[in-house]
C-alpha cells in the first residue's frame, strides 16, 4: 500500500464532513466532462490571460490596510442605503421597451428580456460565507423578499463564490419551475442542495442553452472559483451573453480585464444593456477583478469600441470585500462614463429600469459617503494613478472574492 492510498480514505472522510454551504465536489460523469473540456488543462481549469489567483504582496502591509479603525470606516456606509421598495406593481406590469433591469444589490439583477424573466447571481443572505456567524455582510437589505419576485424563468450563475451563489437563495429558488443556467461544474453544488438534474444547463464557455425564447451563452472570464480552502479549480467561472429576440444583455461575473471582450462582443454584441463588475478591486489582486477604468474599457469593447447601450455598475456597495472607500467605484465609474461619453445607470437597489426610457443617474451614494482623493483623477499636468508597483511575495489569505 503506498503513502497515497494510505490517506485516501481519511481525505474521503474529511470530505464527507463538510456542511452543506461548502457544496459538492464534481464527479462521475459531470468529471468526465470537465476533462473533456478543452479548458481543463492540466487538472484545473485555466484562465484564457493568465493571472494571478492568489493575493500578492505583503501579508502585513495588506493587514495594516484592511484593518486598521479609519480605513474600516471607509468602506462601509455613513448611514441607511436608500433603498428602493420594490412592489409587486413595479414587475407585475411588463416593460414598455420589452427589456427592464432590477439590481438588487452587488451583483443580483432581475433582467426581464423579451418575455423572459432571468435573475442573475441571485444573494438573498445575510453573509456571503460558508459560516452564519462570521464573513461580510449584507450593507443593506434586499430591497424584495425572493418569494415576491413572481416567477422566474432563469437563474444564471457566473461562478461558485459565496457572494455569488448562496445556499439558502439556491434551496428556496430549487422549490419553484425555474431551469438553472450554470458553469461547467457548479451543478454538483445545486443538486446536493436540491436542484434536480433536469432542470440544470451545464455549460462550457461558448456553449449555449435555449430557455423559452432565449439563448444563454456562457462565455469566458479571467477568474478563479471555489469554496473552500482547498481550491482544485474544478468548477468553471463565466461571464454571460443573453438573447432574446428583440434584445441582448452581457453580465460579467467576476473578471479581470482580458481582450476577450472584444470577442465576445464580435460574436454577441452589441448589447443594450451591459452589467459589469467594477468593485471589490485592488493592487492585491489586480488580475480577476476590474477596476472601473477597466470596466468602462470592457465595456467599450464589448460594444465594438465606441459607446452604446447602457452600462449598469454591478459588484459594488452591499458587501465589504476590498481595502477601496464603500463609494469610490460608483465615483470612478461615473468619472469614466463621463470620459467616454457612455449612458451609466445607478439605480438604489430594488429601483427598476429601462434601458430604452429614462435612466437613474442620481448619485444617491453621495449623502452616505465622505469626499473622495479621487486618485483617478490627475491634477493638470500629471498623469493619473495607476495601479501600485508589484509587492512582494504572496499573501496566504483564504477569503474568496
Amino acid at each position: 500500500m503506498t503513502g497515497a492510498d494510505h490517506l485516501l480514505p481519511l481525505r474521503t472522510k474529511l470530505r464527507s464532513l463538510r456542511t452543506a454551504p461548502f457544496g459538492a465536489d464534481p464527479a462521475g460523469a459531470r468529471m468526465e466532462r470537465i476533462r473533456r473540456s478543452p479548458h481543463f488543462v492540466d487538472g484545473s481549469f485555466q484562465n484564457p490571460v493568465g493571472a494571478r489567483t492568489r493575493p500578492s504582496g505583503s501579508t502585513v502591509e495588506f493587514a495594516k490596510i484592511y484593518f486598521q479603525k479609519e480605513q474600516r470606516a471607509r468602506r462601509t456606509p455613513d448611514g441607511t442605503v436608500p433603498v428602493h421598495p420594490t412592489t409587486l406593481a413595479d414587475l407585475a406590469a411588463p416593460p414598455v421597451s420589452g427589456l427592464r433591469l432590477t439590481w438588487m444589490g452587488h451583483s443580483s439583477v432581475l433582467a426581464e428580456i423579451d418575455g423572459s424573466r432571468v435573475l442573475f447571481d441571485p444573494v438573498w443572505g445575510q453573509r456571503c460565507s460558508p459560516f452564519p456567524f462570521a464573513g461580510p455582510k449584507r450593507l443593506h437589505p434586499t430591497p424584495v423578499p425572493l418569494a415576491a419576485l413572481g416567477p422566474v424563468d432563469v437563474v444564471v450563475i457566473s461562478h461558485d463564490h459565496y457572494d455569488h451563489l448562496d445556499l439558502s437563495t439556491i434551496r428556496a429558488l430549487a422549490g419553484t419551475d425555474t431551469v438553472f443556467a450554470v458553469p461547467l461544474g457548479v451543478g454538483a453544488h445545486l443538486e446536493r442542495w436540491g436542484v434536480p438534474a433536469g432542470r440544470l444547463r451545464e455549460l462550457d464557455w461558448n456553449e449555449t442553452a435555449t430557455v423559452g425564447g432565449i439563448r444563454l451563452t456562457a462565455t469566458p472570464a479571467r477568474h478563479f472559483c471555489g469554496r473552500g480552502l482547498r481550491n482544485q479549480q474544478h468548477t468553471l467561472w463565466a461571464s454571460w451573453a443573453v438573447a432574446g429576440p428583440e434584445h441582448r444583455i452581457y453580465h460579467s461575473g467576476d473578471t479581470g480585464y482580458f481582450p476577450g471582450f472584444r470577442d465576445i462582443g464580435a460574436e454577441h454584441g452589441p448589447f443594450d444593456a451591459t452589467m459589469i463588475q467594477i468593485g471589490a478591486y485592488s493592487e492585491y489582486w489586480p488580475d480577476i477583478h476590474m477596476t472601473p477604468a477597466e470596466g468602462m474599457r470592457a465595456h467599450l469593447d464589448l460594444q465594438g469600441g465606441s459607446p452604446h447601450g447602457v452600462l449598469l455598475p454591478i459588484h459594488w456597495g452591499t458587501f465589504n470585500l476590498a481595502p477601496h472607500a464603500w463609494a469610490e467605484p460608483a465615483e470612478w465609474t461615473k468619472d469614466a462614463g463621463d470620459e467616454a461619453d457612455q449612458p451609466l445607470a445607478f439605480p438604489r437597489p430594488g429601483e427598476p429600469f429601462e434601458p430604452a426610457g429614462i435612466l437613474p443617474v442620481e448619485p444617491w451614494w453621495r449623502p452616505l459617503s465622505p469626499a473622495l482623493a479621487r486618485p483617478w483623477r490627475p491634477a493638470e499636468g500629471q498623469a493619473a494613478a495607476g495601479p501600485a508597483p508589484a509587492a512582494r511575495g504572496d499573501l496566504d489569505l483564504a477569503g474568496e472574492r
